[in-house]
């Protein structure tokens, strides 16, 4: 099938909702893994880690095997494995099973994220019009929707197995559709399975993991920096991440249209700034109000810039596109992996407020970046 048709451009932001539905699914399930297997937090956060390995892992083996075979049958297998795997997460009985099979969880959720960005490349280059917000915001919207899907399962008492195969089935029903509608040999190709990362594809993968980074630390650490500040009581601490999710998904769904009038580099530009200004908003902020803004802020300016990274991932000439996105996806989830961490890290010695001043720092090399990543013909 041709990637310029709507059909094909509907498939991949299946295969987006897919992945994005099936990460958000597992999270409302771990208190209930803590309970089952009886282990202290020390314990559950190495398993947790056990998900992100297996999705790095895959992220690299996904690059390669997607410039041989294409990205649809990585696609579909990354898609089908989640919907087998997710039941077994809320029925292993042992530490060693559960790591087991989140490293296969994460493995199935890295494939099909690396493979939908490589076939979204091809979609969007034939349709010759921006689409790669669109895509991603259909990665924002699955994570919703998963979420709330079990969750509300939960609540209602459904049974958490009950539950699993509920969402599995949805899922499993919304990989179907995708099956025939997926361009046959996306982004195909012969020649070198590996090509050192160099040049443009360094600079756009250190950018990646900084907006990576930048999300992951508003998930982990937002919440205390309201509390510590006495903006908000505890109770409402999850407040600013969820608006910085809505601003974001809102951003990324209205994207195309802005990169489309605009361009790619005055997309960055206003965007990475706006961000900027809402750090320095939330940072200054006397009350709840006005940090709230700044979440907004935040989530609308960042919403596009990794959509058109991963856009000039497809378009630079240095080494083959499926393969620089997949070394820009590694990159940033690993930037997405450290976030935590490293504010942390910086919260230690200089306070939160420091760290997160230091991530509007960072934000700023992605505007100073801009006309560098967006020259044509690279």
């Amino acid at each position: 099938m041709s990637a310029d048709r709507p059909a094909t451009r509907l498939a991949t932001r299946l295969a987006f909702f897919v992945a994005g539905f099936g990460m958000a699914a597992w999270g409302p399930l771990v208190p209930f893994a803590k309970e089952r297997l009886a282990v202290e937090e020390g314990v559950l956060g190495f398993l947790l880690l056990c998900l992100g390995l297996g999705s790095v892992l895959a992220m690299l083996l996904t690059g390669l095997l997607s410039a041989r075979y294409g990205s649809k049958p990585i696609i579909l297998i990354g898609g089908f494995s989640l919907t087998l795997i997710l039941p077994w997460l809320v029925v292993a009985g042992t530490p060693w099973a559960l790591g087991a099979a989140l490293v296969a969880f994460g493995a199935s959720l890295g494939a099909i994220d690396v493979a939908a960005n490589i076939c979204a490349v091809e979609v969007e280059r034939a349709a010759k019009r921006p689409l790669m917000s669109g895509f991603h915001a259909q990665f924002s919207i699955g994570g919703f929707a998963g979420s709330a899907a079990m969750s509300i399962l939960l609540w209602s008492n459904v049974g958490a197995f009950a539950s699993t195969l509920i969402c599995a089935s949805f899922m499993a029903s919304v990989m179907v559709l995708t099956w025939s509608r997926l361009p046959q040999r996306a982004q195909a190709q012969r020649g070198a399975l590996f090509v050192m990362p160099h040049s443009i594809v360094v600079l756009l993968a250190v950018l990646a993991a900084i907006t990576f980074l930048i999300e992951g630390a508003i998930l982990d650490w937002s919440a205390l920096l309201l509390v510590d500040r006495g903006l908000v009581p505890k109770a409402q601490g999850g407040l600013g991440f969820m608006l910085f999710s809505i601003s974001m998904t809102v951003g990324r769904l209205g994207g195309d249209s802005v990169a489309s009038r605009v361009g790619d580099r005055a997309t960055l530009v206003v965007g990475s700034l706006m961000a900027v200004a809402g750090f320095a908003l939330l940072l200054a902020a006397p009350g709840a109000p006005l940090a709230m803004a700044g979440f907004l802020l935040i989530g609308l300016g960042a919403s596009n810039l990794v959509p058109i990274l991963f856009r000039r991932a497809g378009t630079q000439k240095v080494m083959p596109a499926g393969l620089a996105v997949a070394a820009i996806t590694t990159v940033g989830y690993a930037g997405l992996l450290v976030g935590p961490g490293f504010v942390g890290f910086l919260a230690n010695f200089a306070g939160l407020p420091s760290a997160f001043a230091m991530l509007a720092v960072l934000m700023c090399l992605v505007t100073l970046s801009a006309r560098s990543v967006t020259i044509e013909a690279r």
